[in-house]
């Protein structure tokens, strides 16, 4: 390996998560797509890089939080559920557990916080992060206000709460007590017209108090930190942009209608700076700090004055008072507190690391090794709309664990690393965001499987280049817009594999059974044929770096066209001319091309490609990089025939719905 410079330097122990799943559905295609497929491909990727035992590959089901106690609300008086909550939870958590296996996600673990061994964990690591933080003086006990339902008689949980959000140019339909489903955070009071679930009623609010991590605190380091990853090749754009936008000054967007009653009301408000532009239809007020927007806010509110606060930094709440959650370690005189869900769900890879390496009977110090070591990285693989929690609210934690006087954006050995964020943007459906609980009803992710293999739809979603911008998936049997004369587009990235490499390999399997008694002549590869085999995988080992799937698709194609290209030439004139030598060395050199596709393919397409390994008899060094430019005989017994390909027999299949009847 060291012959080749200028490649890059991968961690030696890695872990991988692809985000959690919350614990009241199953899993629909977007889960698949825009998560579960890009970190499975990445973890299979590391395991042939860096070696399987290096990589822990975890996630699992979100148990708590708000969304799943009213779902389980919903299911109980209105289903007639009568089991328990855990009972609810858990026949979701084996459903989605259930799809995941069905789209070969490689999972080490698939835990669920609230179930099992992994609660246990969970908990421990849950008791041991906050009375850290607590120690090292990053919490604050605070009186907010909370939403009550007068008429319920309740305080009601973040999803009992709907409302319009009140950051400016936020397009998202639903704003719930504390942030809306694109992911904003704002403070309870200034969501717009809340309205109760549960009674329909405008709730009232109440005080109550809470642990809050000082996010606020953290505002320079993470600038800092925006400023570092910005140019790292393995770090999206959209991870620092988001991060950016996030991390802006306090305001307060006004409509110019009231810019009368501004210029009276201007001396109550705490100092701030006023921007008025031409164009739009509302001025800005940027405030020193947070305490004084909201100070502000307050003022404008009872002279009813309308605005929009921006997106800024605001104290983290840690804990709450719903009765199903993970529970909040007693600090002082609060008591039978739980954990709000978001925090704790950042900590949760660790649980679920921790859990999985005591399952395989490794100490509890282990998980250190991959999550507090300088040669190791944490690459979580998550939506846009989830940046703020792992960029900005996970790293400043991570950080604060670190002690007061010596916060770093490059932690020492034995401090918690800063993961490395993978961030996709949407994946639409049918041209609209999908969303479960949204008008557009996205297909759930098991019943694409009644349509297309797994393998088609993982190249597919591979393909959509969700690190760049929003791409709708458009499945055909689902859309009831399709041309029925066009092909249906989620097939595209498949038919490489299922015709294209399928064709070479046969070509392959069939000519050397022909020919050759099912054994590998004796004989070099050509010297262009290893040169190019090289060149491609030191290409996609790039891509794979930067962590570009899109890239490593695109690879691929071209280098699996070619080699179709390369046989046909010539194994076309080798029969014509009956040209014995010409014939050999296009099986040899098309045998180092298909076993550089097994290569290649195996993050990727992994159940096609194994099987074409298990044909070509070859042992699992054929998977590792450190044997990248090897040809095919140092992995298979010499002189010993491959398995007999059976005429039409592939090693990547078609759906048996994408046949014609009969065939």
């Amino acid at each position: 390996m060291s012959n080749y410079p200028n490649r890059p330097n991968f961690p030696k122990k890695a872990v991988v998560t692809a985000g959690m799943p919350y614990g009241n559905k199953s899993l629909h295609f977007g889960h698949i797509g825009g998560v579960f497929v890009q970190a499975d491909t990445y973890a299979r990727f590391l395991r042939d890089r860096i070696g399987k035992d290096n990589v822990v590959f975890v996630s699992g089901t979100d148990c708590y939080g708000s969304p799943i106690a009213e779902g389980y609300r919903v299911k109980k008086e209105k289903e007639g559920f009568e089991g328990s909550i855990e009972d609810y939870v858990n026949a979701n958590h084996q459903s989605q557990k259930n799809t995941l296996h069905d789209y070969l996600i490689s999972l080490n673990l698939f835990g669920a916080s609230g179930l099992g061994k992994t609660k246990e964990v969970h908990q421990e690591v849950t008791n041991e992060i906050i009375t850290r933080l607590y120690e090292n003086g990053w919490l604050d006990k605070s009186v907010t206000r909370q939403f009550y339902d007068e008429k319920a008689g309740c305080f009601l949980n973040g999803r009992q709460v709907i409302g319009k959000c009140p950051i400016q140019g936020c397009q998202s339909e639903k704003g719930y007590a504390d942030e809306c489903d694109l992911g904003h955070q704002y403070m309870p009071e200034d969501l717009i017209n809340p309205k109760s679930t549960l009674t329909g009623e405008t709730p009232i609010m109440k005080d109550v108090t809470n642990w809050y991590f000082r996010l606020t605190d953290f505002d320079e380091i993470l600038k800092d930190y925006v400023n570092m990853i910005q140019y790292k090749d393995n770090v999206r754009p959209i991870v620092s942009k988001t991060m950016k936008e996030t991390l802006a000054e306090p305001i307060i967007y006004v409509i110019k209608d009231y810019l009368d009653l501004y210029e009276h009301l201007k001396k109550e408000l705490p100092h701030h700076e006023i921007l008025v532009e031409e164009k739009k239809n509302s001025f800005q007020l940027t405030f020193d700090k947070l305490k004084d927007r909201e100070t502000a806010c307050e003022i404008l509110t009872a002279h009813g004055v309308r605005y929009r606060t921006g997106k800024t930094l605001v104290p983290l709440r840690l804990s709450g008072n719903i009765e199903w959650g993970v529970k909040f370690p007693e600090l002082e005189d609060l008591k039978d507190l739980t954990v709000w869900v978001w925090p704790e769900s950042l900590w949760a890879p660790i649980s679920f690391t921790k859990a999985y390496l005591n399952s395989i009977g490794k100490d509890d110090e282990e998980w250190k090794k991959y999550w507090c070591s300088k040669d190791a990285e944490v690459f979580q693989f998550i939506g846009q709309d989830n940046i703020y929690f792992y960029g900005i609210a996970q790293q400043a934690m991570f950080m604060a664990l670190q002690g007061k006087d010596n916060l770093s954006i490059t932690p020492e050995e034995g401090q918690l690393t800063l993961s490395t964020l993978a961030a996709n943007y949407h994946i639409l459906f049918l041209d609209k965001k999908a969303s479960s609980s949204g008008s557009v009803k996205p297909p759930m992710a098991a019943d694409l499987l009644n349509y297309y293999t797994p393998e088609q739809l993982r190249a597919h979603f591979l393909g959509l280049a969700l690190d760049k911008k929003s791409v709708s998936f458009m499945p055909k049997p689902f859309n009831p817009n399709a041309n029925p004369n066009e092909a249906d587009p989620v097939l595209k990235e498949g038919n490489l594999f299922t015709n294209v490499l399928n064709r070479l390999a046969r070509s392959c399997f069939y000519t050397v059974q022909k020919y050759y008694d099912g054994v590998l002549p004796e004989g070099e590869v050509s010297a262009q044929v290893k040169q190019e085999a090289i060149d491609v995988c030191l290409d996609y080992e790039k891509a794979m770096y930067k962590i570009d799937t899109h890239k490593c698709m695109d690879i691929l194609d071209s280098y699996i066209r070619l080699g179709n290209k390369y046989w046909a030439r010539n194994y076309n004139q080798a029969e014509k001319e009956n040209n014995e030598e010409l014939r050999k060395q296009t099986l040899i050199d098309c045998f180092h091309i298909v076993r550089t596709c097994c290569l290649l393919t195996h993050p990727i397409v992994p159940q096609g490609t194994e099987m074409m390994v298990e044909y070509l008899g070859a042992n699992e060094n054929i998977f590792s990089w450190d044997h990248f430019d090897e040809p095919l005989n140092s992995f298979i017994e010499e002189g010993k025939p491959f398995k007999v390909l059976e005429p039409k027999v592939d090693f990547f299949s078609k759906h048996p719905s994408q046949f014609e009847e009969g065939r």
